[in-house]
């Protein structure tokens, strides 16, 4: 409810507007942006170092003994130190580094033992090498799949390719880990090696290393406005991406994440891409746009003032909807729903649910936790339509559902629904990467909890009548007790009741955007901004990329590992195939149980026993 009386609106609004307007406005011709660390400016000819690699001698550390790079002929060539062997950097990739063989001139194929370094805690070579392998006695090894690639020769001169290639993304003959020393067991004698960018069919000579930094050392802390991410081929290694519109390394002891723009037609980072303070014309200007303003503002305030009536205050009493909770009946006063809606707890304890402006958590007076609900409508058809839908609602019976306590209505005001609610937090807050103070969820309890959540959708929408769906569901719309079962709520009225294609749609597709969530935590924003770039990632192999730290997937036995692998694989064939109907919900809660072991659940057609819960 407002704070203010209905007459003084006019005066509020020009309050808020000068007040906007005068924070717009620079204070002197020298303001600056705040300060912002500079890009790393180390450079070797044409070559800018990245971090973590850096040429100072004086830098120490681990980190320089695992990425020494040091500048020789005039200063141009840079060389990466391995141990004892020096390889000539060719270009610097976002996660990783392009080197040549150790010999420093470039064949046609080199032998395979002559590039000795396969990984260590910091490099590895990466799997989106391919490899030509030359007088191999095992025929098994060549791929079709990189036939169709353009490998050029030394200096990109065209050359004859291989006659067998092998992208080291197949996985059958060589394994992560491994060096090209591994191709001599099936009698090669010779090898080169392309790396080929993603999304390109042309590949450029030389040896993609990936790095990484150890999960455990202190230089893999991340930066501001930056998550970390699961390295692909260095065993427990880590790397720091930086949120959309930012750019950089993302590492806390490396440059950061900075904002990046394009000037003069050149991509650039840092304080260039903010805008320079106003000069003292457009100063001027600006001032006298905003007398004009305050002049025009005041008046038409003043006209409001003086001709505006009071507005009519909510009645006293309208209709009041409650349903029962273990044999009693709970009545609340709808200013006390109107307290509990604005008076949440305290953080600890989950605090107002900022997700949805019309959904409040808060605490009556006499210390329940509820949900408080408020629906507006239009017109009294609107209303009976809204109240039909709650009184459907109201009826189900289930563990996973919260019940709803109360429908309250008043005249002219928001119809209020008051749910029963634990006092434990939503889930999206369990999964929220970067939250120190977070409850960090093992697997097995986000497996449970996809379960029941999945169990829950069939059961709305096949063993009542009529069926029920939710249209929305998603993290923020799960409330965990103190023994993490679900609790769903947030149902969208519209279209709630009655069971159509478009609503089975919607919720498929949004279970899938769920069980990804379930997997990679709520920071990885791709899979809700971007669903087919996350499509793409699982389908070629980088899962485990994705998955949340918490998780530790590299350290979990192999059945686990193969459990979160089908359920990335449900959660893809949710997002294709949910959107057209070609995938139901039955479907989906049928995979999740079998994924679990837990086979007891009788499987019926269509109104039979769907699941006993």
């Amino acid at each position: 409810m407002s704070r203010f009386p209905p007459v003084c609106t006019p005066l509020v609004i020009v309050f808020l507007f000068l007040c906007t307007v005068i924070r717009s406005l620079p204070l002197s011709e020298g303001d600056s942006p705040p300060p912002l660390p500079s890009p790393s400016t180390k450079t070797c000819g044409s070559f800018q170092i990245p971090f973590p690699f850096s040429s100072a001698t004086s830098a120490g550390g681990l980190l320089f003994h695992a990425f020494n790079v040091s500048c020789t002929a005039n200063s141009t060539v840079p060389f990466l130190h391995i141990g004892t062997t020096s390889y000539r950097i060719l270009e610097f990739f976002p996660d990783g580094v392009l080197v040549s063989f150790p010999a420093g001139t470039c064949h046609q194929y080199n032998d395979p033992s002559s590039f000795g370094f396969s990984s260590n805690d910091y490099l590895a070579i990466s799997v989106d090498n391919i490899v030509g392998l030359y007088d191999c006695e095992d025929s098994s090894l060549c791929k079709a799949s990189c036939e169709t690639v353009d490998l050029p020769g030394c200096s990109g001169s065209a050359a004859v390719p291989p006659a067998c290639c092998y992208p080291l993304s197949d996985g059958s003959s060589w394994r992560i880990g491994e060096g090209f020393s591994e191709f001599s067991k099936y009698g090669c004698r010779g090898i080169s090696s392309w790396v080929v960018p993603r999304g390109s069919t042309s590949g450029r000579q030389g040896v993609k290393l990936e790095w990484a930094i150890p999960r455990n050392s202190s230089s893999s802390a991340c930066a501001i406005n930056a998550i970390g991410v699961n390295a692909t081929a260095v065993r427990e290694g880590v790397r720091c991406s930086c949120e959309d519109g930012l750019d950089g390394d993302g590492f806390a002891a490396g440059v950061g994440c900075l904002k990046s723009c394009i000037k003069d037609g050149q991509a650039t980072l840092g304080k260039a891409c903010y805008t320079k303070p106003h000069n003292g014309r457009k100063y001027q200007v600006l001032a006298g746009i905003l007398a004009l303003a305050i002049v025009v503002i005041s008046t038409v305030a003043l006209f409001r003032l003086i001709t505006s009536r009071p507005a009519k205050p909510c009645s006293r009493f309208c209709k009041v909807l409650a349903f029962h909770k273990n044999g009693t009946t709970r009545m609340f006063s709808y200013s006390e729903l109107q307290k509990a809606a604005t008076r949440g707890g305290s953080k600890s304890d989950g605090g107002e649910l900022q997700r949805e402006p019309m959904i409040s958590r808060g605490v009556l007076d006499d210390g329940s936790h509820v949900l408080v609900h408020k629906v507006p409508y239009g017109t009294d058809y609107d209303l009976e339509l809204v109240l039909a839908r709650v009184r459907a609602l109201a009826t189900v019976d289930h563990r996973h559902v919260a019940r709803i306590l109360e429908c309250y209505v008043e005249q002219d005001c928001p119809l209020l629904t008051v749910y029963d609610i634990p006092t434990n937090r939503c889930l999206d807050e369990y999964l929220r990467r970067g939250d120190p103070d977070r409850i960090r969820l093992d697997w097995g309890t986000r497996m449970s909890i996809m379960v029941d959540i999945a169990k829950t959708l069939v059961f709305l929408r096949c063993q009542i009548s009529p069926p029920i769906t939710h249209n929305k569901i998603g993290s923020c719309y799960v409330l965990l007790d103190e023994n993490f079962s679900v609790k769903i709520f947030g149902f969208e009225w519209i279209g709630i009741v009655g069971l159509s294609g478009s609503d089975q749609v919607s919720d498929v597709y949004s279970l899938g955007l769920l069980l990804l969530e379930m997997i990679s935590g709520s920071a990885d924003q791709d899979s809700h901004s971007n669903p087919t770039v996350t499509v793409d990632r699982i389908r070629n192999g980088r899962l485990e990329e994705m998955v949340d730290p918490v998780l530790q997937y590299h350290e979990k036995l192999p059945a686990c590992r193969e459990q979160i692998n089908a359920v990335a694989d449900i959660a893809t064939r949710c997002l294709l195939y949910g959107s057209d109907g070609r995938l139901n919900m039955e479907d989906v809660a049928k995979e999740l149980v079998h994924i679990t072991g837990d086979d007891r659940q009788e499987w019926a057609s269509d109104r039979g026993d769907i699941l006993q819960l």
